[in-house]
């Protein structure tokens, strides 16, 4: 497996399902940082729903909604799910996204352990009709783009099929 692995999909394209399955090919300890805030209840059932299908599955969670590049393990695999949906948390909360995804560039670059980052490929669909909605688009292209650069591997998920990108 590479070092540094992006996985790009659609919603519901089978991108969190097929990088768990990478990581399930690894034997050490593995680490799933979670980025989602449960801002009303069909996000807590969500939330809820993801911990149990992971239970008992050897990971161990960490909740890292704003920072998840500051707690990345030294050792092992880490899967971070996902970049989207931090980037939403920090537009929400009136982050620096260019330089926070700056940081957890650096931060990944830097780790010793193998990452997998999923993160949603927004920008296939039309042109939304709100500056805030377009404004997170263009973030998330750039953000993906700044991901893919460092990653050693890029995998694109449609449909529940991978296609291997780079690496």
């Amino acid at each position: 497996m590479s070092r540094i692995t992006l996985v790009l999909g659609g919603a519901r394209s089978g991108k969190s399902r097929f990088a768990e399955t990478l990581a399930r090919e690894h034997g050490g300890p593995r680490t799933y940082i979670a980025t989602a805030e449960a801002f009303d209840d069909e996000m807590r059932q969500r939330i809820a729903r993801h911990r149990a299908q992971r239970a008992g599955d050897g990971w161990q969670t960490i909740e890292a909604p704003l920072d998840p590049g500051d707690r990345l393990p030294r050792e092992g695999l880490v899967l971070l799910d996902c970049v989207t949906v931090w980037l939403g948390n920090l537009m929400h909360h009136g982050h620096d996204l260019k330089a926070e995804v700056a940081k957890l560039c650096a931060s990944l670059e830097v780790c010793p352990a193998e990452v997998i980052l999923v993160s949603n490929e927004v920008g296939l669909s039309i042109v939304p009709e709100n500056a805030m909605a377009r404004r997170f688009r263009d973030e998330q292209g750039l953000a993906n783009q700044a991901l893919a650069a460092i990653a050693d591997s890029v995998y694109f998920v449609v449909a529940g099929l991978p296609q291997k990108l780079k690496g």
